[in-house]
């Protein structure tokens, strides 16, 4: 593709060198993929910054640098054209979507962001417009999907130009429309600059990633700096039962649309009418009954987000309700697995302190009068530290029998992250926790004490099929260690 027309799709400050004439190969931004023709992106990120390695670039062929200031010492080179930027993450996405042909204007896209529901939403709406007929596309936690190729996951949202390969591939399958969980990351990294969008959905807000954004605040106006990016062309469903649900399309140019179990005024508005393990009926709009397999008042919500979707996309409100009633839950949100001994156990993706709460709230709504429950979880390392403590104390206080396990202890030691758990609770506390970090020991610890009608709450990793332990990725899936011993 011509530099020109690259440069045509984003803010330029100043070019150095020929642009015209000039084809590229490729766009990279990871300076060890580069190859002879292709035009080097140096972004800034957390940890690595990429002006550091323009020369590697350079040395690898690259014939076009994007930058937002040219190291000393390579300015003299003038076979190489440079393009100086503001932002240059911003320019990556641009300069992507321009180079895949701006493919999210070729999709009915609709985006999914808040802390928890984001992948049960997006995974459910894509499910929801296949059963109806049309082709779509899938942006997820745990696999991406081109109609129905799955192509796995490494990232919520994934890196600008994987995120623009992605959508390419849907237009050239024929998708009709696209769905995808959009990350706070994915925002403040501008991987989804270039993306056109016909709509938004906000789920919750509740503490998760201040290891990336420091306050809660930041965290806060970074989702809602994806509501503020939308057109008037677009819609915006906000969940209104959230404090912060107002605050996110407060200076939206997007339709607005909302939705609640607290609020008779909200546009889309439900209630359990009864409920068991196996499922519930839900009432919706005070006339229309929904039969589902999903259970807890945190499913209510994002079944109320993929209604109002499904509508604000037009589709027939009769068959939405009838393909509703039949999609299950997502792989590691609150997935049952029987016992032949009577048990229950439930796989949840559950690491915020505010996902723990709702996931053992459902439990006790629907476990039997003489059932324990059993939670066996653990916290993520090299993440935020405070939720630690909070989340060991809502375990406890809302189980029969709390098992501390590790997680993902990424590069941090297991036994610090047991501890900083271990700090929410009282001393007398703590003397009835059970801590064993192994999490296959936690695993069969629990389902060994498990008891007829009893529930083992497995929580924290979800569709995770590994455990990074020293920056080292090992095989370890919850659902298999549980199927071990029931």
């Amino acid at each position: 593709m011509q530099l020109s027309k690259l440069i045509s799709a984003t803010a330029v400050k100043e070019i150095k060198g020929t642009a015209e004439g000039l084809d590229i190969k490729n766009i990279q931004f990871d300076s060890r993929k580069v190859g002879v023709g292709d035009l080097f992106v140096a972004t800034r990120g957390t940890t690595v910054d990429g002006h550091e390695f323009i020369s590697n670039a350079i040395e690898q062929g690259a014939v076009a640098i994007v930058c937002e200031e040219i190291p000393s010492g390579l300015e003299q080179n003038r076979n190489i054209t440079y393009i100086i930027v503001d932002d240059s993450q911003r320019t990556l996405g641009e300069m992507a979507s321009a180079y895949y042909d701006n493919p999210s204007r070729k999709l009915i896209l609709v985006g999914v962001t808040g802390t928890n529901g984001k992948t049960t939403i997006a995974t459910l709406l894509y499910r929801l417009t296949r059963r109806l007929g049309y082709r779509a596309g899938l942006l997820s936690t745990v696999c991406n999907y081109v109609e129905d190729k799955a192509i796995p996951s490494t990232h919520t949202t994934p890196d600008a130009l994987a995120l623009q390969e992605l959508l390419h591939q849907m237009v050239e399958s024929g998708c009709e429309y696209a769905f995808m969980e959009v990350s706070s990351h994915s925002i403040a990294q501008q991987r989804i600059a270039g993306l056109q969008f016909n709509g938004g959905i906000f789920t919750n807000l509740t503490r998760d990633h201040l290891d990336f954004h420091k306050t809660f605040e930041n965290y806060r106006d970074t989702k809602k700096h994806f509501f503020d990016l939308l057109t008037d062309n677009c819609f915006a469903i906000t969940n209104i039962d959230d404090e912060n649900g107002i605050t996110m399309v407060r200076d939206t140019k997007a339709r607005v649309f909302t939705y609640s179990q607290q609020h008779l005024q909200a546009d889309f508005f439900a209630q359990i009418q009864s409920e068991q393990i196996s499922g519930m009926a839900i009432e919706i709009n005070h006339s229309d009954i929904l039969h589902t397999p999903l259970v807890g008042h945190f499913n209510v919500s994002n079944l109320l987000a993929i209604y109002s979707a499904a509508l604000c996309l037009k589709f027939n409100k009769e068959q939405v309700l009838q393909e509703l009633s039949t999609l299950c839950p997502v792989n590691g949100r609150f997935e049952t697995i029987h016992s032949q001994k009577g048990w229950t156990a439930i796989v949840d993706y559950a690491h915020t302190p505010d996902a723990v709460e709702n996931v053992i709230n459902t439990i006790k709504e629907i476990k039997h009068s003489d059932g324990r429950l059993l939670t066996v979880i653990g916290c993520g390392g090299n993440r935020d530290k405070g939720k630690r403590p909070q989340m060991a104390q809502i375990a406890f206080h809302g189980s029969d029998l709390l098992i501390l396990t590790s997680d993902n202890p990424r590069d941090e030691n297991p036994n610090d992250i047991l501890k900083d758990m271990l700090d929410g609770l009282a001393e007398n506390e703590r003397e009835q926790v059970l801590v064993i970090e192994d999490r296959a020991e936690a695993i069969e610890k629990a389902c060994a004490l498990a008891k007829e009608n009893d529930i083992v709450l497995v929580a924290g990793k979800g569709h995770e099929n590994y455990q990074i332990i020293q920056g080292i990725k090992h095989h370890f899936d919850d659902h298999e260690q549980i199927r071990l011993h029931t």
